[in-house]
């Protein structure tokens, strides 16, 4: 019971403190104008108030403030910080806008001090390819070139209600179990609290009609973040090495690569088509999968479920592949395979039906 309440109040007040704070943050932003304008790239028809990732970076903050009263919480303790510094860093850029060369720049030099802070990055393939401990001048740079990906790949994810959200829930979820196995009390609390932080703002994005709010890149920066310490306690070798002994045989870059596989496989896609086509891969356009749902007259709720089933099915069958005894690279390729079939194979489909016109799905 005890070790049962350990995990379970600190997520629980997350979720009372953004439910609190939910409704003061929105009419904030109601009366200072703090909202998102429609334009022609976006799907919204009115303003939309723009400040929930105030209210879940509150709901995490007050989570594990009751969480170290029971755990000792100084392993996630530069995560916090760094969060803060990208919190702040998306929240300028909701209401004052900065260039993406410039957001990159902040987010490289915090995953930098991230790294250097904890003398932790990625630095193991587990063997895989005959691969184990990586060379130390390579673990920064791949660290940075990661973790700038993930960052970006959320952020460029948020595009209807409920999915950049959903997917972090997911991803928190399936972090937590992992680091519940290793007996990593602080980061499955963390990543606890971090999905219940989002449940409630989820809600009143998707549901909400006036109460409905955006999460802006001040929520995705932060689930960024967030993910990419995830990624990296998962992928350094001090973990990897422990939970192995748990569960051999298990390719953590694989398990990894499908918990965020739809905001992954998507951007790569999204981005590699505008630099072929001469354009800046940051340059905004309708190309991402979740334009293709709309398109199609699909709602957003069911486009949100429909991609977090889709990032669901591939982290299933990463799992299962272990199960199977599939070899290292076996895990790595199948994952692979399954992100270019179900979210590329996806987007292509949904593109020719909408261009041709052949479906008409109504408002499903």
């Amino acid at each position: 019971m005890e070790t049962f309440l350990k995990f379970a109040i600190p997520p629980i007040i997350s979720m009372i403190a953004v439910r609190w704070v939910f409704f003061r943050v929105l009419r904030l932003a109601k009366q200072k104008g703090l909202v998102d304008n429609p334009d022609a790239r976006k799907l919204q028809k009115e303003p939309v108030p723009v400040m929930g990732g105030m209210a879940v970076f509150f709901g995490l903050i007050v989570g594990m403030m009751f969480a170290i009263i029971t755990i000792d919480c100084t392993i996630i303790s530069p995560i916090i910080l760094c969060g803060s510094v990208m919190f702040f860093v998306g929240m300028l850029d909701d209401f004052l806008w900065m260039s993406p060369w410039s957001r990159i720049v902040i987010e490289m030099f915090t995953i930098t001090c991230l790294v250097l802070g904890t003398s932790l990055g990625i630095d193991t393939l587990q063997g895989l390819w005959g691969i184990y401990q990586l060379p130390q001048w390579l673990v920064l740079p791949i660290t940075i070139f990661a973790g700038v990906g993930i960052i970006n790949a959320i952020n460029m994810i948020d595009g209807v209600n409920g999915l950049s959200s959903g997917l972090c829930i997911l991803a928190s979820l399936m972090f937590a179990q992992l680091f519940y196995l290793r007996e990593d009390e602080a980061n499955c609390i963390l990543a606890l609290c971090m999905a219940a932080s989002l449940i409630p703002f989820l809600l009143h994005n998707v549901f909400g009609k006036s109460s409905k709010m955006y999460i802006g890149d001040s929520g995705t920066m932060l689930m960024g973040i967030i993910v990419v310490w995830f990624v990296i306690y998962l992928l350094n070798s001090n973990f990897s090495e422990q939970h192995l002994l748990l569960r051999p045989n298990m390719n953590l870059c694989a398990v990894a690569l499908s918990i965020e596989s739809v905001p992954i496989f998507d951007t790569l896609r999204v981005m590699t088509t505008r630099i072929l086509n001469g354009r800046s891969p940051f340059s905004p356009d309708k190309t991402h999968l979740h334009h293709m749902f709309i398109g199609l007259g699909v709602s957003h709720g069911v486009t949100s479920i429909s991609m977090i089933l889709i990032n669901w099915v591939i982290a299933t069958i990463a799992y299962v592949s272990y199960r199977m005894g599939a070899s290292l690279e076996t895990q790595l390729y199948l994952v692979i395979a399954a992100g270019v079939i179900l979210v590329w194979g996806s987007y292509w489909f949904l593109h020719y039906h909408t261009t041709h016109g052949t479906w008409d799905l109504g408002t499903i």
